[in-house]
């Protein structure tokens, strides 16, 4: 299926939610994140602050931040700049997503966990994001276990792929944990 169609099929299904499904979505995708072994050994750990129409990791970074070091994607231009997430140090930056604030920015290779965010993903790990690439420049120059998350809707059969696309290894929704590939 064509990324502009899964797009738009998403994003009516996202605006049928109330708020009790998307706090109960995000509470159970959690859950399976937290039962992964790759969760537990893993301390440095990629995520991201969601947008109103994705799933809450609000709660999560809350719930984790004193056991693991998070770190969280600043828009640099065309690129991702990590950095190290510090509740206290958050702003509105591009495309209206909360970003780390400083000078601390780290190297992807040192990240041994990604969440990685999208619209969709497919039963291969192949994934729908918002069109301008940031994740797949990214993900590209790291070795580490990529997790998708979603809605259970967020799963669909088959995404037409380009080259540049990198794939997760895992996607995780609200009743699937699907492992796809081994960590290289």
């Amino acid at each position: 299926m064509n990324k502009e169609s899964i797009r738009r099929r998403v994003k009516a299904r996202k605006q049928l939610l109330i708020e009790t499904e998307r706090i109960k979505a995000a509470e159970s995708v959690f859950r399976r994140l937290e039962q992964l072994a790759a969760f537990h050994v893993s301390e440095k750990i990629l995520m991201y602050h969601s947008l109103p129409d994705e799933l809450s990791t609000i709660s999560f970074l809350d719930k984790w931040h004193n056991s693991k070091r998070f770190f969280l994607p600043r828009v640099n231009g065309v690129n991702l700049d990590i950095l190290p997430y510090e509740q206290t140090s958050l702003k509105i930056g591009a495309f209206h997503i909360e970003e780390p604030t400083g000078n601390d920015i780290s190297d992807i290779s040192e990240i041994e966990l990604i969440i990685v965010p999208a619209v969709a993903y497919d039963r291969k790990g192949n994934r729908v994001g918002r069109g301008k690439g940031y994740y797949d420049r990214l993900l590209a120059e790291s070795n580490a276990l990529k997790i998708g998350i979603g809605y259970d809707f967020q799963l669909v059969d088959e995404i037409d792929t380009e080259e540049h696309d990198i794939p997760v290894d895992i996607v995780i929704t609200e009743s699937d944990t699907l492992i796809l590939r081994h960590k290289r």
